[in-house]
């Protein structure tokens, strides 16, 4: 049972959403139905382009890998996301720095490692990412630079790299006049060619550079360089343009970056990818690129090009020049010579940003985040605030809360829990192992076990009591052919034995001792296609066999949860096997898939929970080209397939699960986001409430909470709250008038502080919410006569009385469980303000809620409970509770008197100053009068602290005191404390006896005042 105190339609069920059973399935939307980020954003995640502006470079944008665009206006303190509604993979920020609110956005990641997403066009926001309006290019899918033309705010060029998988005719430099409502390209080479770097001269905007690149990517195999590769000019503003060769290697190009200097004219650099070893390297120009020098041909300037290409030149000094790399390198003598900055900076630097009128500031982008020096590149800190975490895989363990588990691009294996006191912070999350972080899974049997993975098969069993890896990764006999471990290699728990493994290279193993020994259990279940194991050979001009390309392997493993002996794989080159023998007979079942090309990924494979002949599998093709999603299921053990994909969906599919409660609720992982199903796939809704539009790898579910946790590759970790309360929505409640969702107890929960001081800078994940709901569905919207929700306690008598929902669909109504804040007075006693201790909770026990809707009574209950898992008894809980009730109630009354005996004396003040009234026995009663109501209200509290050091303390003081000391323990208060208990509220008789005693002698006339001139003030 959750600890935390919620119900939990608390997170599910926000906002009406609306219902329809038509001949798609059953359909409906989710309203503002929201899941909860857990970041992380310890480690962050790959920042592709950061741009910030000029006269004010505390406004810094970042654009993320597949995690959209972020704003700073803090110089990085803290950082906003302002893109979620729009594609997430970010290839080019451009500000108008005549008109900073002014922000182009390209989308699609250009750095194409194995693992980039897709973009769709170019956007455009007037109002600094208030709101974006799309400016076309749809099918660029990378957009590498923008550039604005310094003084004519409506000319754009923009530099499309275009698809990476395939051939693709939109790309080139394309310019735009009219702020992007028609688009002309400019500089076309061919449809495997597209431009990976633009640049303007500063000092005269008809002058631009474009690197054109001929690239592209298979499965197994990537390419850069070609006949199409080169470096232009254009004099005229992008109308005509020439290649420039001068002094350049001959024969064929690879990538380029390019640097102009923005102090010396026609002063730039680039780096260059070319055939000959010898000639790859930075070059410089002095003569607007007319002849070009080697200047370095260091490792830094020629590492792996395709990701690495940038070079930025500071705008003060044009022999200061910055070479993005798998270090950033610095040279202070124009290229001669480079400085590497590495130390506690994470490696792989895509972007870099100078300061024209600070260059000791240096923004820097790398796989792990945003990066910032306040010394001109010496010693960098890292923004530990954008959660841009990239996960592969994610896992959860049974915990209490549960923990959640990964593996991510870049940044190693992790661990973090679900819920945390004020929310998830960085410190929370615990480094498991290195490398790229895939696999991590958490052994069910034994929670001290964490099978850990890294690429190509890294495999390793940690144990987190001692921090301690064991390598268990199996090793091709002598020989034997060797093993082809997928980048990403399966590794899969069975759901039936705990201490069952199963790991994947062409052959499928199993272990039962812990990874310390293996059985193979199947023969090559991959195609073998020797074209397709060419990886020594990847890369094109600049060899790049890292293992990202390795293929003709096993990417899925899934062993049935019915039956142990049924296992289901999928290859990357288009194999789906099953085995009903434990290993012993295996059949490819993917040519019974009718239409399905041949050779595509099998991206995950999901046996059914319900029924055994039952399985769901994703596969990919964009690797192929194929971008569109193939989502199948069989019931008959693979002999017969159906295509689950509809209209709905968007983007390539990456892994499917199918609920543990219930067949007909499935959930989707695309590339653009999460996908939901409450018919077994005949319909799909986009979730995007909480959760922008980027690539879902993985889901897990914890089935003790229903939670549906979600790995996304760009933004972190998501979780949907207790799943059972969706599983109500079904057709035949759709047809009611209207309908309560059950939910199980509301757990009241204690406060546990756990944080210091930590800056704008720290990030901390949602924590799920504290409160409850009640939530219902109504066929109709109600828009004639009253209705009204009321809360009531086991006596009957009324609690709350709360505004409806009258929405068609579901509705939800807030239900506070802590009282309101009390009406305190005043207090210059820093331990004595009551706003920020808090309220008492409501008691436990079942509360009745009632819906009047016209002539129509519905009802439910609502059951709170103290959470069973602490140690304290339930009596010890409810004196505790009453306690803290009696000394709010003595706030209120308090702050009652007081602010009646403050506006008694003004109004009586303000009496006296007018000076129409005339002096004599009224005014000398007045005067009295207002003294002794300022005299009495000044005693009840102490206005004499300041917040610090001098800290007076009476009546009032002493009831918030004692409330702070007895509310930070939610177990039994102390014999003293009781005993001052009774000592306040003896006080407070006496103050209320003073108070009543004031008010007869106004009655009785005592004053000299009526009554009636003054009731209104003492509350009468």
């Amino acid at each position: 049972m959750r600890i935390f105190s919620l119900l939990i339609l608390s997170i599910f069920l926000l906002s009406p959403a609306l219902f329809a059973q038509g001949s798609g399935g059953f359909q409906f939307s989710y309203g503002t139905v929201k899941a909860r980020s857990l970041g992380p954003a310890t480690m962050s995640g790959r920042i592709t382009c950061l741009e910030a502006v000029h006269n004010n470079p505390a406004t810094l944008y970042i654009g993320a890998a597949n995690g959209g665009v972020w704003k700073s206006t803090s110089g990085g303190a803290s950082f906003q996301a302002i893109f979620d509604d729009y594609t997430q993979a970010i290839g080019a920020i451009a500000i108008d720095q005549k008109h900073p609110d002014t922000v182009w956005v390209g989308t699609g990641e250009p750095w194409v490692r194995n693992s980039v997403s897709v973009g769709d066009g170019i956007y455009l926001t007037t109002n600094g990412g208030g709101s974006w309006t799309f400016k076309g290019l749809p099918n660029s899918e990378r957009i590498a630079r923008i550039v604005v033309h310094p003084e004519e705010s409506a000319t754009i060029w923009v530099a499309v790299q275009g698809p990476l998988w395939s051939a693709g005719e939109e790309r080139g430099v394309y310019k735009t006049t009219d702020f992007g409502e028609t688009w002309e390209r400019v500089l076309y080479v061919n449809g495997n060619t597209g431009c990976a770097d633009l640049a303007i001269d500063p000092h005269n905007p008809d002058i631009l550079y474009a690197a054109m690149w001929e690239h592209q990517r298979f499965p197994d195999f990537f390419n850069s360089g070609g006949s199409g590769s080169g470096l232009y000019r254009s004099t005229d503003g992008g109308k005509n343009w020439e290649e420039l060769r001068g002094g350049l290697p001959e024969g064929e190009l690879g990538r380029i970056g390019i640097g102009v200097a923005q102090s010396d004219t026609g002063t730039l650099y680039i780096s260059l990818e070319c055939q000959d070893d010898e000639g790859k390297g930075l070059y410089r120009s002095d003569d607007h690129g007319d002849s070009w020098k080697m200047v370095s041909s260091q490792f830094g300037t020629k590492v792996r090009p395709f990701y690495f290409s940038r070079v930025v030149v500071d705008p003060t000094n044009a022999e200061k020049v910055y070479k993005c790399g798998l270090n950033l390198i610095v040279s202070d003598n124009g290229g001669e010579g480079f400085r590497s900055v590495g130390s506690n900076v994470h490696s792989d630097v895509h972007d870099v940003w100078v300061d024209p009128s600070n260059p000791a500031l240096v923004y820097i982008a790398t796989d792990g985040g945003l990066y910032r020096s306040l010394d001109g590149g010496f010693l960098f800190e890292m923004m530990m605030n954008l959660p841009l975490s990239q996960f592969y895989t994610v896992a959860v363990d049974n915990a209490n809360p549960y923990k959640v588990y990964g593996g991510l691009q870049d940044n190693g294996c992790w661990r973090g829990p679900s819920a945390a006191p004020g929310g998830i912070q960085n410190a929370d999350w615990e480094y498991l192992n290195g490398g790229d972080g895939f696999y991590c899974l958490p052994n069910p049997a034994d929670p001290d076990i964490i099978y850990a993975e890294s690429q190509e098969g890294g495999l390793v069993r940690y144990q987190a009591s001692t921090g301690q890896r064991k390598d268990i990764r199996p090793v091709a006999p002598k020989g034997s052919p060797e093993y082809r471990w997928n980048w990403n290699a399966p590794v899969h728990i069975s759901p039936t034995n705990p201490e069952r493994l199963y790991f994947g290279a062409q052959y499928l193993f199993r272990s039962d001792d812990r990874g310390e020994s293996w059985v193979t259990i199947s023969p090559d279940l991959t195609t073998n296609d020797t074209a397709r194991q060419r990886q020594a050979e990847s890369g094109g001009f600049s060899t790049d066999d890292s293992g990202a390309e390795n293929n003709t392997t096993i990417y899925a493993i899934a062993e049935s949860p019915i039956d142990p002996d049924v296992i289901w794989v999928g290859t990357d080159d288009g194999n789906i096997q099953v085995t009903q023998n434990g290993g012993k007979i295996w059949e490819n079942v993917a040519t019974q898939i009718p239409d399905l090309p041949e050779g595509l990924w099998v991206s995950s494979v999901c046996p059914g929970r319900f029924d055994v002949n039952t399985c769901y599998v994703t596969i990919d093709g964009h690797r192929s080209g194929v971008r569109q999603p193939f989502i199948y299921k069989t019931t008959d053990m693979g002999r017969n397939w159906r295509s689950l994909v509809t209209p709905d969906l968007r983007g390539y599919a990456h892994v499917i699960l199918e609920d543990s409660e219930s067949p007909e609720w499935l959930y989707l992982g695309t590339e653009s986001g999460l996908f939901l199903s409450a018919d077994g796939g005949q319909s799909w809704t986009h979730f995007t409430n909480g959760i922008p539009p980027c690539g879902v790898r993985s889901l897990a579910l914890q089935e003790r909470e229903s939670d549906l946790v979600i790995g996304t590759h760009g933004r972190g970790i998501y979780i949907l709250d207790q799943l059972e309360l969706l599983r109500q929505v079904t057709p035949e409640v759709a047809e009611q008038t209207l309908h309560f969702f059950s939910a199980p107890p509301v757990i009241l929960s204690v406060s546990r502080s756990r944080s210091w001081f930590g800056g704008a800078g720290d990030f901390a994940g949602e924590s799920p919410a504290d409160g409850a709901t009640v939530a219902y569905y109504m066929k109709k919207r109600h828009v004639f006569g009253r209705m009204r929700l009321e809360v009531l306690d086991d006596s009957g008598n009324l609690i709350k009385e709360l505004p409806c929902g009258k929405n068609a669909g579901i509705n939800v109504v807030d239900l506070p469980i802590r009282l309101p804040a009390p009406k305190a007075a005043p207090t210059n006693n820093r331990m004595a303000l009551f706003g920020s201790l808090a309220t008492p909770t409501l008691t436990d026990g079942t509360y009745l809620v009632r819906i009047t809707k016209g002539r129509d009574t519905f009802e439910t209950s609502l059951e709170l409970q103290f959470d069973p898992t602490l140690p304290y008894s339930t009596e010890d809980r409810a004196l505790q509770n009453r306690t803290l009730t009696r000394l709010y109630d003595m706030t209120n009354r308090l702050g009652y008197i007081y602010f009646s005996l403050e506006d008694a004396h003004e109004q009586a003040d303000a009496l006296l100053s007018d000076t129409s009234l005339t002096r004599g026995p009224l005014t000398e009663s007045l005067t009295a009068f207002s003294t002794d109501s300022r005299i009495f209200k000044e005693s009840l509290v102490s206005m004499k602290g300041d917040f610090y050091v001098v800290e007076g303390s009476n009546l009032r003081e002493d009831i918030s005191k004692l409330y702070l000391a007895i509310s930070g323990y939610p177990g039994k208060p102390s014999q003293s404390q009781l005993e001052q208990l009774e000592e306040l509220e003896g006080r407070m008789e006496n103050v209320e006896v003073r108070y009543g005693a004031m008010i007869d002698r106004l009655e009785e006339g005592n004053w000299g005042i009526e009554i009636e001139d003054y009731g209104d003030y003492l509350g009468r």
